[in-house]
């Protein structure tokens, strides 16, 4: 489901009603917990968390106009994702969130590279997922980023 949102406020409205409530408390746990340094606004259509300009000036290297991206909610038309692209950078934190997913969720974790996907809203992990939004500072995840480009 691809929403013409431009703005947070925007994309929230346009959710459908069965959708709303579990992206606005996904949002509210991830805004709640993520590092300072990180700014939310919209990217790729969903609604973003990424490392301004002011603070990262060379931007993504796929584009630089762009900040550099660290992690997203989507309102897809069969889940609602989270991407998270720190998981997908560190097999560390990515071994760490599979180990602890079934401790908090009785359904089976489904999972890509770096994006979780959550087919009934009332089953996300919220108090998970505000540990992994805690898991990783700005200056680590420029570290990890510039890292991996190195590969």
């Amino acid at each position: 489901m691809q929403l013409k949102a431009t703005t947070v406020p925007q994309y929230l409205d346009e959710l459908p009603e069965g959708r709303k409530e579990a992206v606005e408390k996904l949002r509210a746990t991830i805004l709640a917990n993520l590092p300072e340094g990180f700014s939310e606004g919209m990217g790729y259509g969903m609604i973003s968390y990424f490392v301004p300009h002011s603070i990262y000036p060379s931007g993504y290297h796929c584009n630089p106009k762009l900040p550099l991206p660290f992690m997203s909610i989507a309102s897809q038309k069969n889940f609602i994702a989270l991407h998270h692209i720190g998981i997908y950078g560190s097999g560390e934190l990515l071994d760490w969130f599979v180990g602890e997913y079934p401790k908090h969720s009785a359904l089976k974790l489904d999972m890509g590279k770096g994006c979780i996907r959550f087919k009934k809203p009332e089953s996300i992990p919220f108090e998970l997922i505000a540990e992994l939004s805690r898991k990783i500072s700005v200056r680590d995840w420029i570290a990890m980023y510039e890292q991996n480009l190195k590969r």
